[in-house]
């Protein structure tokens, strides 16, 4: 194989992703679905612009273990429990209800017991890269749902790891017996522990010795090395010793992520991600058959319907379970409805032991791609349900739940109150400033029940609902309120809040919070009086510890003032 051929025809799949990519994004669309559409374009399925396409497919893999690797790095157990119980047990509910109805769904349409099992374990995983790239993208990352999506996400790219040991065990032997399948996975979960203790010896032992800290500072180079070595090399021991190589190099940037080069490598080696993420998507289109699909498009649209109707409603059910409002359950459903990227790692592993055929091989990649293609519009549709549910649960005028009812004095009585929308740890502090002299003012709203508990122990008096809505903000007298203060980080919510304040009350003043610089105007336009520009205080505060360095250093004036 001519190796510039192939190079060739790598360098022709990214221009094509990137124009396509780049239409995509002009037409408000995300760029994912363009490197799709190039895949499917240039592939031997449609065009055929690609002769050298299994070498392409070939250092596509290579990406996929290098995404593994990435992800391994940026992976933490303080993240994981940062996103709450949902993140632990509702990522591990969601995985085994979504892949055992999925199972039990096969089955009973006549598949066998390891197919549907493998079939269960490719529909359980959801798209990381996409979902999380829109969430980004659309600075929703930070609102309830956004932060749902994120804990099970963070769980399912753990699950990717047994999910591989258990499809290559059902794999292994088409004939083994469920003892045997157990033996196998034992010995596959025994190599790859063999595999963690000799890569943990490496990186914690061996290379500290061989690379310092201020070696590596002085020279940007070895740390990109020792991240490639080991990556790679990760990946093919794996492969030798007859495991994924996806697992091998997952494994190695989650032990590599507590190395002093963690934050480093991290940085310098994100060009490489978006080069292999890219190549991976298009790659993923070059798997996709037109003509099959054209053939089967029935069967495509009733699976691809199936799978996002079905995921939307389990993940939205294991929200509900974790003390998820209805609208926010919903709208984490819906982000995560699709079939993810690492299903093809374990598609391609149940292919080479022959636990599926062919045929089911393509609707599976079809599917995959279709609910791929989905995705933009789900996560855009999101919010806009989320409201429309919302208003629908807590139904009628009485749009808000007051903990501690009976404690509380009628709401007739409120006057020249303080209301606080959202009490996450930015209207946690509002509140504690305002506590010594104006507790008996202070109002909360709050859709999220667990921040609402929050609240209550604060002694302050409490609503649970959606303050979007105007009968919320009636209940709560917002006319007769001194101030509304807004501290919800989603900038979407936050405007609707303030344009429903506006719509009921045009004298009370709204004080905002903006996460983000570039959404300033926007509630300032909605109607906010005062917006607190994260971007720029922080820029401030930062100014101000420089000044204050400087001065006891004795290299500046002293300023008159900030």
């Amino acid at each position: 194989m001519d190796l510039w051929t192939a190079l060739l025809d790598v360098l022709i799949l990214l221009l094509a992703a990137l124009l396509l990519g780049a239409l995509c994004e002009r037409l408000k669309q995300s760029a994912i679905l363009g490197y799709l559409l190039a895949g499917t374009l240039l592939g031997p399925n449609a065009l055929d612009l690609m002769p050298n396409h299994k070498a392409v497919a070939t250092i596509a893999e290579l990406g996929v273990a290098l995404l593994l690797f990435t992800i391994g790095l940026e992976f933490s157990w303080r993240r994981l429990r940062s996103s709450g119980p949902i993140a632990l047990g509702g990522g591990t509910l969601q995985v085994l209800l979504t892949g055992g109805l999925t199972a039990g769904v096969c089955l009973t349409l006549g598949l066998g017991s390891r197919p549907a099992l493998t079939v269960g374990a490719l529909i359980a995983l959801s798209s990381t890269a996409c979902v999380l790239r829109l969430l980004v993208s659309r600075a929703e990352i930070d609102g309830v749902p956004g932060r749902n999506a994120l804990g099970i996400l963070l769980l399912q790219d753990i699950a990717v790891v047994p999910l591989v040991l258990i499809v290559t065990a059902l794999g292994s032997d088409s004939s083994g017996s469920v003892a045997q399948i157990g033996w196998k996975l034992g010995r596959a979960a025994g190599v790859a522990a063999l595999l963690v203790a000799a890569l943990f010896l490496l990186l914690n032992y061996v290379v500290p010795v061989l690379l310092r800290a201020k070696e590596a500072a002085h020279n940007r180079d070895l740390p990109i090395l020792l991240a490639i070595v080991t990556a790679v090399g990760a990946a093919s021991a794996s492969h030798k010793l007859g495991l994924s190589p996806a697992l091998g190099a997952f494994i190695a940037g989650l032990l590599l992520a507590e190395s002093p080069f963690a934050t480093q490598i991290r940085a310098d080696i994100a060009p490489l991600r978006t080069l292999f993420v890219t190549l991976f998507f298009a790659s993923i289109g070059m798997l996709s058959n037109p003509a099959w699909v054209l053939e089967h498009w029935a069967t495509v649209v009733v699976v691809v319907a199936a799978i996002v109707f079905g995921k939307a409603v389990v993940i939205s059910g294991v929200a509900r379970l974790f003390r998820s409002s209805a609208g926010h359950a919903v709208a984490t459903g819906l982000c995560l409805a699709q079939v993810g990227e690492f299903s093809f790692v374990l598609a391609e592993v149940a292919r080479h032991g022959q636990l599926i055929d062919r045929g089911l091989f393509e609707l599976i990649v079809a599917a995959t791609v279709g609910t791929l293609f989905l995705t933009p519009y789900l996560v855009a549709l999101a919010p806009h349900l989320a409201r429309a549910v919302g208003r629908l649960s807590t139904g009628g005028p009485r749009a808000l739940r007051a903990l501690d009812e009976a404690t509380l004095p009628p709401e007739a009585e409120l006057s020249g109150h303080i209301i606080i929308v959202g009490f996450g740890p930015a209207g946690q502090r509002v509140a504690e400033a305002l506590l010594r002299r104006h507790k008996s003012r202070l109002v909360v709203i709050e859709l999220n029940a667990k921040s609402a508990d929050v609240a209550r122990t604060y002694g302050l008096r409490t609503y649970i609902g959606d303050a979007t809505r105007a009968e919320a903000l009636e209940h709560v007298r917002v006319a007769a309120a001194l101030t509304v203060v807004v501290t919800v980080p989603d900038p979407a919510t936050a405007r609707h809040v303030i344009e429903q304040v506006r719509a009921l009350s045009s004298e009370t003043p709204v004080i905002a919070r903006a996460r983000y610089h570039v959404y300033r105007w926007e509630l300032i336009l909605a109607g906010a009086e005062v917006v607190v520009d994260e971007e720029e205080e922080v820029g401030l505060r930062i100014a101000v510890a420089v000044r204050k360095k400087l001065r006891s250093a004795g290299q500046g004036p002293r300023p008159a003032n900030r």
